[in-house]
């Protein structure tokens, strides 16, 4: 498998915010950990898309509030985004973040152990994706070993997420797929912006959900729809993204 192999380089990180105190702190944090190799920081939004357009980046440190463009704006007119953490002094614009498919938001000042969870976080989705941010290996689908070969599955077929014992049935809008691992580690690495387990054996796409009456979330495919139990561990996280999203 060769992705595998190719996952161990580092990820090549851009730092962009406009205070050169925080620029300052993430340098000193990148340069901490082994695998995260500084590519450039910058101050603007506009500087960070010259320089994206020269090197490869993974992953990018995004500042929220920058004059001219904010980093919310600024993700959204990329093409093919690296990923992003964003980091900010204001907490409540994490829901938009996440909407973007983030990887994580840090608030300011950005304890090192924070810092750190976020990275791991970013690390995993490199992994899971072979480290290759080409346009290829995009954000809309991933493998999974199923029947002795390797099945790719897009994120928009993925109906629910059901659990059995070690094995997980993935049912898609055309069929299922049937793989040997745990929900917990494909939890892992699904983007949670598109995903939500909602009990100890479905994990639902949040864009699949047509209802949700009592404790069961109603999902629906093109062809036919399903009623799911809401574990009670999972209802009000749940039921809070639901009010945040408004769905």
């Amino acid at each position: 498998m060769v992705w595998h192999h190719s996952s161990t380089r580092k990820m090549r990180v851009l730092i962009v915010d406009d205070e050169p105190l925080a620029v300052d702190v993430l340098e000193t944090y990148v340069s901490q950990i082994g695998h995260l190799e500084l590519v450039a920081s910058c101050q603007s939004a506009i500087e960070a898309n010259e320089i994206l357009e020269q090197e490869d980046v993974d992953l990018i440190f995004l500042d929220i509030q920058m004059p001219q463009l904010s980093g919310i704006d600024f993700l959204k007119a990329l093409d093919n985004p690296p990923m992003v953490i964003f980091t900010t002094a204001y907490p409540n614009f994490a829901v938009e973040g996440f909407e973007l498919n983030a990887v994580d938001y840090l608030v300011k000042p950005i304890p090192m152990d924070r810092f750190l969870k976020a990275v791991n976080k970013a690390r995993a989705q490199f992994s899971s994706k072979g480290g290759d941010q080409t346009a290829l290996d995009s954000d809309d689908f991933f493998f999974v070993k199923a029947d002795k070969k390797l099945m790719k599955i897009a994120y928009e077929d993925i109906i629910y997420i059901e659990g059995l014992k070690d094995y997980v049935i993935i049912r898609l809008e055309t069929g299922r797929v049937i793989t040997l691992q745990t929900m917990k580690n494909l939890e892992k690495k699904l983007p949670s912006s598109l995903f939500k387990r909602i009990h100890r054996s479905y994990i639902v796409n949040l864009n699949k959900i047509v209802s949700v009456e009592g404790s069961s979330v109603e999902v629906k495919g093109k062809k036919e729809g399903k009623l799911l139990a809401i574990g009670k561990n999972y209802r009000d996280e749940l039921l809070s993204l639901i009010n945040r999203n408004k769905l």
